[in-house]
């Protein structure tokens, strides 16, 4: 379960709705009975379904979710499908549609990254940050655990990562190092992690009892020998690769033996191409011989609130 409350979803309805749809009041046509379906252009990780259908019921439409975010689509296989009128269905289409392929377009970059990752260390996880388009975290972060990632920071209150940026404000280097045990007496349930770019400097974090060392831009070399001294000194130790990694290097970082790669990569790219289709259903009678699913569908969509 990722929770996703109704006025978000309420939000990205009133940015492209607003009060009305003109176009289809201007034709008449918007208490004509229709059915839209959903569907990838070509073969790819699913995500966002669970938002467009609620999208669509928050209009008045029924929505039923063929295929759940989190699985590998074929091309052309039906994930979502929805009844209403054809001022329903318009009023939710575009902003479904741009929920899915966006958030689609990061499911399946963070398959990719993971898979070309586990093919050479399979318990390696691949981390997310914070890095995503501002208003869109949500969004993004399900889409990243829907590709089978796990999530680094949700936010400055999640966890403790001590930047270069915190610790000019610290003093001198020593200084910085006598902060370590006292940051974990401040909030004894946090590991403290540290950033370093450079192997020096991380060993001395390791020695001053940090918990995680995050790996700023080493290269692969570099990686590899940092983690066989740090692992010597604490085998407990947890150690982050971060900067520049994406799914063309990521097994080379996984082959390093670091613990988890960090990376911002997964949510900048091109979206998936989810096609939409919409058929009026002004003949076919009766509402229930408009609603034919598919057998094998998984749930009708009830939103909160």
């Amino acid at each position: 379960m990722f929770y996703i409350p109704d006025h978000y979803i309420e939000t990205l309805i009133n940015e492209d709705l607003q009060l009305m749809d003109v176009t289809t009041l201007s034709m008449g046509i918007e208490d004509l009975p229709g059915r839209l379906t959903c569907y990838p252009k070509r073969e790819c990780v699913i995500a966002g379904v669970e938002e467009a259908a609620c999208i669509f019921t928050k209009i008045g439409a029924e929505a039923e979710i063929m295929i759940p975010s989190g699985r590998r689509v074929e091309e052309g296989k039906i994930c979502l499908a929805v009844v209403g009128t054809a001022g329903m269905l318009h009023a939710g289409w575009k902003v479904a549609q741009n929920v899915m392929e966006y958030a689609s377009g990061i499911a399946t970059r963070t398959a990719e990254m993971v898979r070309n990752a586990r093919a050479v260390k399979p318990d390696i996880k691949i981390a997310v940050t914070r890095k995503h388009f501002p208003g869109a975290k949500a969004l993004s972060l399900k889409a990243a655990l829907a590709g089978g990632a796990s999530i680094h920071r949700l936010g400055l209150s999640d966890s403790i990562l001590a930047f270069e940026q915190h610790r000019v404000f610290a003093g001198t280097d020593d200084d910085f190092l006598s902060l370590i045990p006292a940051m974990a007496r401040e909030f004894p349930e946090k590991k403290i992690a540290v950033e370093t770019d450079s192997p020096e400097e991380g060993l001395s974090f390791v020695r001053a009892g940090a918990h995680v060392v995050q790996c700023e831009r080493f290269t692969f070399e570099e990686l590899a020998e940092f983690v066989s001294a740090a692992k010597q000194l604490n085998p407990s130790l947890e150690i982050s690769a971060a900067g520049g990694i994406n799914a063309s290097n990521a097994a080379e970082y996984a082959g390093t033996g670091v613990d988890f790669l960090v990376t911002s990569w997964i949510y900048f790219g091109k979206p998936e191409d989810v096609k939409v289709r919409m058929t009026c259903e002004r003949y076919e009678g009766e509402r229930e011989k408009v609603l034919k699913f598919s057998s094998g569908h998984y749930n009708t969509v009830q939103c909160n609130g």
